[in-house]
């Protein structure tokens, strides 16, 4: 139905250090939904290469959805939100909002997450954390809103209207 890519920011994964379930877990998530992965890439936490990567695939239409995983915690090389904010045309608060929000059922750490979501485009970007758990509560918590929003986004649906 939906195009997505899949953008893993990490040093350590970037190097090979250490595996990048994260990204797996979102790619599952997004297959069970019926999105079709169109790229799947390890990055590390570099602000110009994040911000060129993410430009590239909006601006070459690749995906009508970025998910990043990685980088928005609180550590002088976690700059996924301020690189993603920069290249979004228009910001989307309301996912990470709600990301946040239903996170704090979770755990009081939820507050800690600094993710940021936009759309440059046709294409929406949404930061998740880099923890595979927290990656699939908060996937799993709005795939199946993104859908009615992308629907908007890429001209599929036009009434955003409850009947």
């Amino acid at each position: 139905m939906f195009r997505a890519a899949i953008v893993c920011m990490s040093d350590k994964g970037y190097r090979g250090e250490r595996e990048d379930i994260s990204s797996n877990v979102i790619e599952e998530i997004l297959l069970e939904n019926n999105y079709t992965i169109n790229e799947k890439i390890i990055i590390p936490d570099e602000y110009s290469l994040i911000k060129d990567t993410l430009k590239n695939i909006c601006d070459s239409n690749l995906a009508d959805l970025i998910i990043t995983t990685g980088g928005t915690g609180f550590s002088k090389r976690d700059v996924t939100p301020e690189a993603t904010l920069e290249v979004c045309e228009k910001v989307v608060p309301g996912i990470p909002e709600a990301i946040r929000a239903y996170s704090m059922t979770i755990t009081k750490r939820a507050m800690l997450s600094r993710a940021a979501a936009g759309i440059r485009r046709d294409t929406l970007i949404i930061n998740l954390p880099g923890s595979p758990k927290a990656v699939r509560e908060s996937l799993e918590y709005i795939i199946s809103t993104l859908n009615h929003g992308l629907e908007i986004l890429v001209g599929s649906a036009t009434d955003c209207a409850r009947k």
